[in-house]
């Protein structure tokens, strides 16, 4: 995690981002309202279940979403300053890969299997930074030298089925890094590989920032990464931030229901216990999405409002970088053990 004096000026900020995706079920709103910042050289983590937009947010940011269906229907996407949603495509795509990369969950279908290691690498150097020749094949030997990768000059010639999962998914992080991106959106990198592997990448993606001050995007369902990895975490249930926050104090003081259960669920290694924490139920429909407060058919608190059901949560700033979704009904009424502060 990158120390508060490393950390720079904002590179991105997203704003009230809406991406729907019309269906034959109906409109589905599967990003509604989202707005996050991030600074140079600082980690934020975005965390959720499946399903609850983590994804689609920064496919957004990418504007990689398929349309049809998809569409981004409102917001701001301003990176260093520029919004991305006023870029035509074409324009776009100069912008990919240069100015801000993705590492794909799954470096099977991100890499190519029919073009060695050396032509994936090189690809956004040619187009980005115009490199051939020497130069670029140096370039790519750098590249996968950053990366941790043995013997890179050679390596490079293999295809991506003759490398290890984890080899594949340093690739796909030496292609992300390889233009000196502004920001790095690293969309569950670490999940199909094993716990030993796991804790290699993310020293890894540490190093990398140390080294460049990238201000990285990292998305996960894990809270034990976040702890691990990052600055500051949004949590994101169906579609909406609900809290957002530095990560220490989500950690010390969750205020919101569903952050609470999240941290629950993490496995403590000094606790003997027979059945590990579930969350109850499941995430809403999307298509059709419950009124009040998109959690409350799952909460287990103690002293339930009807009201939940009618009010929406409203997004406030509890102390300074600290914002939590109350939810109305808990927030005017007393008894509740979530927000003590209308008590």
């Amino acid at each position: 995690m990158v120390s508060d004096g490393r950390i720079g000026d904002v590179v991105l900020e997203v704003k009230d981002l809406q991406t729907y995706f019309v269906t034959r079920w109906g409109v589905t709103k599967a990003v509604d309202g989202v707005s996050f910042h991030l600074r140079k050289g600082e980690t934020l983590g975005i965390v959720g279940e499946s399903g609850s937009g983590k994804s689609v947010t920064v496919s957004s940011v990418m504007r990689l979403i398929p349309s049809p269906p998809g569409h981004i229907v409102g917001g701001e996407i301003l990176l260093e300053g520029e919004n991305l949603l006023d870029l035509s495509e074409g324009d776009m795509n100069k912008v990919r890969g240069d100015k801000i990369a993705m590492i794909l969950q799954d470096p099977m279908t991100a890499l190519n299997p029919v073009f060695d290691i050396e032509d994936q690498v090189a690809e956004a150097l040619k187009i980005h930074e115009g490199l051939r020749g020497t130069t670029l094949k140096e370039t790519v030997i750098d590249m996968l030298r950053k990366v941790k990768i043995p013997a890179p000059a050679t390596r490079m010639k293999d295809y991506p089925h003759q490398l290890s999962g984890g080899m594949r998914q340093r690739v796909v992080g030496a292609i992300g890094i390889s233009c000196n991106p502004s920001v790095l959106i690293a969309d569950e990198p670490t999940t199909s590989l094993d716990a030993t592997i796991q804790a290699q990448y993310l020293n890894l993606l540490r190093d990398l920032q140390e080294d460049t001050g990238v201000g990285i995007i990292f998305i996960t369902h894990d809270f034990g990464i976040v702890a691990k990895m990052c600055d500051r975490v949004a949590v994101m249930y169906a579609g909406k931030i609900v809290e957002q926050g530095d990560v220490r104090e989500i950690f010390n003081n969750p205020l919101h229901p569903y952050t609470e259960a999240l941290i629950r669920s993490v496995p403590k290694m000094e606790e003997n216990v027979e059945r590990l924490y579930a969350i109850p139920g499941n995430p809403p429909n999307v298509t059709n999405r419950p009124s009040g407060c998109n959690f409350q058919p799952d909460c287990d608190k103690d002293n339930p409002n009807p009201d939940c059901a009618l009010l929406e949560p409203i997004l406030q700033e509890e102390s300074p970088g600290h914002w939590v979704a109350y939810c109305a009904a808990c927030f005017d009424t007393h008894g509740c053990k979530w927000f003590p502060r209308a008590l």
